[in-house]
Order: C-alpha cells, then structure tokens, then sequence
C-alpha cells in the first residue's frame, strides 16, 4: 500500500497538467504536460535483422561500357558505416556494380561514408530499364533499397560524374509507410505555442519514428516513419525555455 501512494506522489509531482481540445472532425485530443529539465535526446533505431547479401561483382568483359558512380552516405546513416558494408547497383535485376566504403589514402582508412563504384552496360541508351541501388550496412544488418523505371536518352550522357547522396531512409525495410505533417500545426490544434529552436518527435509507443528541431520560419515539417499504415503516432514536444515536455497521443495516423 505504501507503495502505491509513493507512486502516486510521484506521478501527481511530475505531471503539471492535462488539457483537451478537439480536431476538425469534433475529436477531442487530449495532451499531458510534464516537468523535464534537460533536453531528452531522440533517435530512430535503424537496426533491422536482415543477412548479409551474397553479391558477387560483374564480370567486366561481358559488358560494353561503363561509368563510374560516387555515393555519399546521408546524414542520418553516416555514423553506422563500417568496412563491411556494400553498395550494388542492379539494372533490370541484374547485378551491374558493386563496391565496398572508399579508403582514404592518407591514413588508409574508411572514407566518411563514400562509394566509389565502377557500373556496367550493354544498354543503346534508348531504353527503359529499372534502376535499383542497394545498400547494405552491416552494423545495422539493413538491406536498404531505392529503385525506379528510367527512360534513358542516348542524346545525354548517362551515368553520374559527382557524388550522389541517395535518401535510403525514405521507404526502408524497416519503414516502408511515411508520412510528412507540419508541428507548428499540430501543436496549435491543442493551444500550444511552439518556439523555434525546440524539439519534437514522432512516437509508436516508445518506438522514435522522427524527429525535428523547430525552424524559426515557423512551419517545420516533420517526416514520420511507420512499419504499417494507420499506425496512431503519439506527438512530443519539448519546451527547452520553460522545462517541459508535451505528449500528444493519437495526434497522427499513418
């Protein structure tokens, strides 16, 4: 019994209050307001439990041409490259090129998350065929996929001379459903005044599904990740100034 009642302090300590509104359709959302002095540090978790792919590299002489492809590892994957990761380039379902993280020359270590790949054709260049960069990370054990139809031209030069920064994270294994919704609007529903410079972030459960540093031009869009659509997205915001964070349950559906 004792017990109870010390939890019950505690949780009556924490929570400074609970306040409701309703969306456009006459929803009531209801949104709880806690104390939280430092900053809480919010991160998606990457990690999949995929193998590791058995590719093998093309055999040059089967193929009439070539260009050279130059990858760079977005931001958000940059800090899980090792050795061990691949990059293939697949046309039509077949394996065209392949590469492991560039070395440095300098101190013979693994470049800052760059490819530099040697791709294979036989294409006239008046095709359409289907493109399909892969990018395994081993630390991660994620298999991460970005694949389109391209009509190529033989009148432009086809291939890609500069480092090209491929967003992986959009549509994942992991991820496959997103979503982009604006946090200013979102807090506003709710009467909550957002400042620039603040934090929010998409939550399935305890599961960070995005997250974002308010712009001061007062319209932050915030991409949300779902493993399956109409998933319910709880809504936190902290409020660095004042020491306080802002749950909204149910504020998004995937």
């Amino acid at each position: 019994m004792k017990r109870i009642k010390l939890i019950s302090v505690l949780l009556a300590s924490l929570v400074l209050g609970a306040c409701s509104s309703s969306d456009d359709n006459g929803t009531s959302i209801t949104y709880t307001e806690t104390s939280q002095r430092e900053a809480p540090v919010w991160q998606i978790d990457w990690s999949n439990n995929q193998e590791r792919p058995n590719w093998t590299a093309p055999d040059a002489s089967d193929y009439a041409n070539w260009t050279i492809l130059k990858v760079q590892i977005e931001e958000a994957l940059k800090p899980f490259v090792s050795d061990g990761d691949l990059m293939a380039l697949f046309v039509n379902g077949e394996l065209r090129g392949l590469a492991k993280p560039a070395i440095t020359v300098a101190d013979n270590q693994t470049s800052a998350g760059k490819f530099l790949m040697k791709a294979y054709g036989n294409e006239t260049g008046s095709e359409t065929v289907n493109m399909s960069l892969q990018y395994y990370n081993q630390t991660l054990k994620h298999i991460f996929i970005l694949s389109d139809d391209i009509s190529l031209n033989s009148d432009k030069t086809t291939g890609i001379d500069e480092d090209f920064i491929p967003e992986f994270t959009n549509g994942s294994a992991k991820y496959p459903v997103m979503k982009t919704v604006t946090v200013e609007s979102l807090l506003a529903k709710v009467g909550i005044t957002p400042a620039s410079g603040n934090i929010a972030g998409a939550f399935v459960g305890d599961e960070c599904r995005g997250t974002v540093t308010l712009s001061a031009a007062g319209s932050t869009s915030l991409l949300i990740y779902g493993r399956n659509a109409g998933e319910s997205v709880t809504l936190k915001y902290y409020d660095a100034a004042n020491g306080k964070l802002y749950t909204i349950p149910n504020a998004v559906s995937m």
